[in-house]
């Protein structure tokens, strides 16, 4: 430190970046980086290759609205019967939650026996075989372990046995092709996959047996589901999976189950109709078989052969008369039926059955309503709780509608009796005719008269059978399908590109934020500039490390880069020290530093001898007490 204080040399401080000397501190190292990007090239490469890629398949298919698409032109024959069109409306976003749905979902899991799985060992891999399993395992009852825990084994396939071993390669039991085993796992065959491709003498197939549920939330996950476009009614279903095949078919699957469940809600109130048909016409069958025995055995009784024409003239009177009371009885039963059933519905909504022909299309129209209603309300209910608000109100709109249609049969059923009530009147005016004709014409034609309300409705009933079976028979799906499910044979990931891409920047970016972080931490004076950067002391000049092991660089002759250095360092003196004041006043100079081995002593010998060349008088004093250095590089005592 100088005996005089100095200000900072610099006039105004530059804060702009040399980017030359940026880059040079980073091209220094430029070994670095080679080595990263080599490194986490052969990373990805290592990646890629023993990772297992994912496949791609999407199908599209396009659902049915039952408002708005009408019938289609084979169909269109069967309109007039009634049993045809009409419907709800297929909301977009209900319909891709039924297809996500469990129960669907399970459907295809159980058809397609997703939960066993098999796979061929590679030499750092497992490979599944999807269709080309030597074997395939049936179970007679999958509760027995699909539905408690992951469970897996090797089967070591041989000309006609097969060698059960567990994960560790231990044996546990042979068995046969066909054969019926029982044992931990349960109750199951092993069947010979005809279609295998491969034929080898030992072949070791992993089988991976998973619980069903599992699976189901697997997929659920995977498969993906969204609309063409915002007013479309077509669904895009896309599924990744490391085999193609097994892709395909989980989303052909996925459609068919779909339908399938579609039909099944469809045909739910025909088969209510059917049953309720096929019950009146048990009632019916038998109180008319007992009626056409009345008559064959009034015939016989009576030696009856025929009706006068008088008799004929009021027995189709009556017979027109009982036509009228036959619909209206018919119309009159078939809605005391329905309101029974209705009100055994006081707690648990089930379909009623519908297309029974009333006249009242208030009350068709209602029944429609209603079995709407109960359809809406089941498939919400397959992934809605119990408090969702939207299964809340349908449910209220049910018990609204069955309020509705209760007071409405009530009304159907007053007006029936009255008409019947009319007519029996009207019968009693022809049956007053009835008296002039002889007894044995009367009993008959009371006879005749209940034989054909009978039949007519037997009739009725079985026109409106043919009708229902119909519509059981001509159900359409809900969803028609545009594209099957179709595959890329190129991976969707990983991305082979993308992945040798990030691996090319994470080589460059490692060795960058490493020697960053080396630069910004780094405490150290490496050159003058980090001096005068850093402070406002005067910089006189910087000394080169000694090539030789001498402690005296400096000499008369001496021409060496170290020597020069320290001529420098005097000649800067000498316009630092200047000469004012007094002349005979020594100048000082103290050389220190915190840390011993730095070259305190080896700058003050060198730095006193420079000066000394100059005919100046030195005193060179080494102020180390405890470790002098001074006294023993100048080899003096």
């Amino acid at each position: 430190m100088m005996n005089k204080e100095y200000k900072n040399p610099q006039i105004n401080e530059d804060d702009t970046i040399n980017i030359r000397e940026e880059l040079e501190k980073y091209l220094f190292h430029w070994r670095w980086f080679l080595v990263g990007i080599v490194f986490s090239l052969l990373l990805a490469f290592l990646y890629l290759r023993y990772t297992t890629p994912q496949y791609s398949a999407s199908s599209s298919i396009m659902i049915k609205d039952n408002q708005k698409s009408g019938i289609s032109a084979e169909l269109a024959a069967f309109e007039d019967l009634g049993i045809i069109g009409g419907g709800s409306a297929n909301n977009t976003d209900n319909e891709i939650e039924i297809l996500k749905s469990r129960k669907i979902i399970g459907n295809v899991v159980d058809t397609l026996n997703l939960d066993i799985t098999y796979f061929n060992q590679g030499r750092i891999k497992q490979s599944e075989i999807y269709l080309d399993s030597p074997f395939f395992i049936e179970f007679s009852n999958k509760d027995a372990i699909l539905n408690k825990k992951d469970t897996s084994f090797v089967v070591s396939v041989h000309q006609n046995t097969l060698d059960f071993k567990n994960e560790d390669g231990n044996l546990i039991d042979t068995y046969n092709y066909n054969e019926k085993i029982s044992n931990k796992l349960g109750d199951f065959i092993i069947k010979k996959n005809t279609i295998h491709q491969k034929e080898e003498a030992n072949e070791d197939v992993i089988v991976y047996i998973n619980p069903r549920y599992k699976v189901i939330d697997d997929l659920q996950k995977r498969i993906n589901i969204t609309p063409a476009n915002k007013k479309s009614s077509i669904l895009k279903l896309s599924l990744k999976d490391p085999v193609v095949k097994k892709a395909e078919d989980i989303l052909n699957q996925l459609a068919y189950q779909y339908n399938k469940d579609a039909i099944i809600d469809k045909n739910l109130v025909s088969e209510k109709t059917r049953d309720f048909i096929n019950e009146r016409l048990v009632k019916i069958e038998i109180d008319l078989a007992k009626i056409d025995d009345e008559a064959e055995g009034y015939k016989d009784k009576k030696g009856f052969t025929g009706v006068s024409s008088e008799g004929e003239l009021i027995l189709k009177r009556l017979e027109l008369n009982t036509e009228k009371v036959a619909q209206a009885t018919t119309q009159l039963s078939l809605a005391k039926s329905v309101k029974n059933d209705l009100e055994k519905q006081s707690k648990g909504e089930s379909y009623l059955p519908a297309n029974l022909g009333f006249k009242d299309i208030g009350i068709a129209s209602a029944i429609d309503k209603y079995n709407a209603l109960i359809l809406r309300k089941n498939k919400m209910s397959i992934n809605a709780g119990e408090q969702n608000p939207n299964l809340i109100q349908i449910k209220n709109e049910i018990i609204n509608s069955r309020k509705s249609l209760n007071q409405s049969l009530t009304n159907f059923v007053k007006s029936l009796q009255f008409e019947l009530n009319a007519l029996k009147k009207q019968e009693n005016k022809i049956r007053s005719r009835v008296k002039s004709i002889p007894s044995t014409e009367r009993g008959f034609i009371d006879i005749a008269r209940q034989q054909e309300i009978k039949a007519g409705l037997y009739q009725y009933l079985l026109k409106k059978k043919e009708e229902t079976a119909i519509s059981l028979a001509v159900s359409v799906p809900n969803a028609k399908i545009i594209d099957v499910a179709y595959g890329s044979n190129e991976s969707v990931s990983p991305k082979k590109k993308i992945i040798y891409l990030a691996a090319l920047l994470l080589g460059l970016l490692i060795p960058f934020v490493i020697i960053y972080l080396k630069n910004l931490l780094d405490t150290k004076i490496h050159s003058r500039k980090d001096v005068e950067e850093l402070t406002s002391v005067p910089f006189i000049g910087d000394v080169p490390h000694s090539d030789t092991d001498e402690k005296i660089v400096i000499g008369a002759d001496a021409r060496s880069s170290t020597a020069e250095a320290f001529r420098l360092i005097r000649t800067n003196l000498d316009f630092m020290l200047t000469n004012k004041g007094n002349q005979n006043l020594g100048k000082t100079i103290f050389i220190t530093s915190t840390t011993s081995g730095e070259g305190k002593s080896f700058i003050s010998i060198n730095l006193a001898a420079t000066l000394a060349l100059s005919s100046k008088k030195v005193l060179l004093v080494g102020m180390d007490i405890r470790a002098p250095k001074v006294t023993e590089y100048l080899g003096i005592p």
